[in-house]
């Protein structure tokens, strides 16, 4: 279990979400109308599903789709913060999207535990750590999960990008040889797909299929939505240099496919080099 401590670096890092992102949330009461959750990475702050939002179709038992004490994961339909307001969906997230999410959300955690392992092996405050190096890791690697990872695999190195300094990357890159387990490499990119043609998603999604199809030997890949026209390409693989071989090699055959057809496309190995 993680201390609580951990939930606050949670809450400092981001508020709110933003509209069509994908949020872990407890379900905390259900009504005839929808449901009331708490929105688990973000202080736990209240979010609501209308029914209309939790399944697809007529709902004639609201509880034979969502219960109290439930964990899903919904997409965020709208945020008003200065009412405190947000207003989320169900029956919007696949599959897929779920397992994914719940997974990064779990990796998360356990970076946030291992934030906590640096602060006490330098004798900083936490709060006082993240304002010196987590928001620099968010911003560099997209999550500290992946930061540390990266540490795990290329050692302090691969940090001076966040312009992190020494002392902390020494001690990062300890805590995650320590704790990050390293028998398959997991990273991911990110490309852009643009087609002005009336077929234009037909030519998108002809993109990402082939860029789907590469093929390397013990390299799995899969992509998802993030949101036009932003595709993740998430690579899992035997070591470092193949996945980084395959994600590459994916985004050049997807960049190419809407190239050809008058498109335009753009990969990004980290979310903080889009514009």
């Amino acid at each position: 279990m993680l201390l609580n401590i951990t939930s606050d670096v949670t809450m400092k890092r981001k508020e709110y979400p933003e509209r069509g992102d994908l949020a872990v949330c407890t379900v905390v009461k259900v009504a005839d109308f929808g449901a009331f959750v708490k929105l688990d990475e973000y202080g736990e702050k209240e979010g609501m599903i209308h029914i209309s939002e939790v399944a697809s179709g007529w709902i004639k038992y609201i509880r034979d789709h969502i219960k109290e004490g439930q964990k899903i994961v919904c997409k965020v339909l709208e945020v008003v913060p200065n009412r405190d307001r947000i207003d989320l969906s169900l029956k919007d997230v696949n599959a897929h999207q779920r397992r994914e999410k719940i997974q990064q959300w779990k990796n998360e955690q356990k970076a946030e535990k291992w934030l906590d392992f640096v602060a006490e092996s330098t004798g900083v405050n936490i709060d006082k750590l993240y304002d010196v190096i987590g928001d620099k890791l968010l911003e560099e690697f997209g999550s500290l999960y992946v930061a540390f990872e990266e540490a795990a695999i290329k050692g302090p190195d691969a940090l001076t990008g966040a312009s992190i300094s020494r002392e902390y990357a020494d001690a990062i890159t300890k805590v995650a040889k320590e704790n990050v387990k390293i028998g398959r490499v997991n990273i991911t990119g990110y490309v852009d797909l643009t087609c002005p043609l009336p077929d234009g998603i037909t030519v998108i999604k002809k993109a990402l299929k082939a860029a789907g199809k590469i093929d390397i030997v013990d390299v799995e890949l899969d992509i998802i939505y993030m949101g036009a026209p932003r595709y993740m390409i998430n690579v899992t693989a035997p070591d470092y240099k193949k996945a980084e071989n395959a994600l590459r090699k994916a985004a050049e055959v997807a960049v190419k496919v809407v190239e050809r057809a008058d498109g335009a496309g753009k990969f990004y190995r980290q979310l903080s080099e889009a514009t």
